[in-house]
């Protein structure tokens, strides 16, 4: 499910610009397993669209700044942010740094769109809670949770942040727009 996904958010920074040929990836190097997975799901993915796909490493707040360095040396038309506690919690740096160097950036967490980043395409955190609550209902009224099947996640939320794009100077094409659950303005 993740290539879907990681296809998913690069297909929409396609979308956005269509003429873009070098997508960049952040990661944190440290977290081995979504670092891996990412890589490889956006390497497949930026392969089947005929783009190329930059990867770029950071896990301090130096390491993302060079790395923002790096990103405007190879010329990243747009950045994807992977989903990691670290990446997260430097949110605001990212976008900041997103927004100064006018890189467009998507991520996971709608907390980027909302720090200021440009878009956020990720699990729908209000579903899941809701599918939580459910669960946790039919435990208490006496199922097993052995007995209760494995959900997937199957509502994503799509936020775009029109703020952001005014400042980067990118106009946000009504299709795409269309799609968002929220649009921060």
């Amino acid at each position: 499910m993740n290539v879907d996904i990681t296809a998913k958010r690069l297909g929409l920074l396609h979308e956005l610009l269509p003429n873009a040929t070098r997508f960049a990836v952040l990661i944190n190097p440290k977290n081995s397993i979504i670092a891996e997975t990412m890589v490889t799901d956006a390497k497949a993915a930026a392969s089947a669209m005929g783009r190329q796909i930059e990867i770029v490493k950071a896990s301090t707040n130096r390491e993302i700044d060079v790395a923002f360095s790096v990103l405007k040396q190879k010329r990243a038309d747009a950045l994807l942010v992977a989903g990691d506690t670290l990446m997260a919690n430097r949110r605001v740096q990212i976008a900041t740094l997103a927004v100064r160097d006018a890189i467009p950036l998507i991520a996971a967490e709608r907390l980027y769109a909302e720090a200021g980043g440009l878009m956020s395409y990720g699990t729908s955190f209000i579903d899941t809670y809701r599918q939580t609550g459910i669960y946790t209902g039919r435990v208490l009224k006496g199922e097993g949770p052995a007995d209760l099947p494995v959900l997937r996640v199957t509502k994503f939320d799509l936020v775009i942040n029109l703020q952001t794009a005014r400042t980067i100077g990118l106009e946000i094409p009504p299709t795409l727009l269309a799609l968002a659950d929220e649009v921060i303005e």
